[in-house]
């Protein structure tokens, strides 16, 4: 069965999303938190492309092989920082809500590494990679071809 390609959809229906990718690159979030996180949601999500897609981002911007496959176990890792804990559990709460939501602890615990405006653009951070992971599964790309800051404007 075909599946709609990317580009075939009118710049209006994507529009937004992109518009919310430009924003994330230059609101002064650290790029490797963010694809570290993008890289854990999409683990969670099952999405393969933006696997490929979040592995090639993170280890362009500096990340490691070692970082990037133990994330999955990033609570019994010594290697993230409490800045980073604090982003990969801010997104699993997102991403699993009905399961767990964000309680006071969680947030407060934000509050101690991050600005409001960092945790509002945090938040935007993980709604769209999960909005892009429900887009992926639909769509269904092929996996494997991504090329590093393909997507960017």
């Amino acid at each position: 069965m075909e599946r709609i390609s990317y580009e075939s959809i009118s710049e209006e229906v994507l529009g937004g999303m992109m518009k919310n990718e430009e924003y994330l690159r230059n609101c002064g979030l650290n790029v490797k938190e963010l694809d570290l996180m993008r890289f854990r949601v999409s683990q969670i999500n099952n999405c393969a492309y933006c696997l490929d897609m979040h592995s090639k981002e993170a280890i362009h911007a500096g990340e490691t092989p070692l970082r990037l496959y133990s994330v999955s176990a990033w609570r019994e890792a010594p290697y993230y920082s409490e800045r980073e804990k604090a982003i990969l559990e801010f997104a699993e709460a997102l991403t699993y809500l009905p399961e767990r939501g964000v309680d006071d602890n969680l947030y407060s615990n934000m509050q101690k590494h991050f600005s409001n405006e960092e945790i509002a653009n945090l938040t935007l951070a993980v709604v769209q990679i999960n909005s892009w992971n429900r887009i992926v599964s639909c769509f269904r790309p092929t996996p494997g071809k991504y090329r590093v800051k393909q997507l960017q404007s």
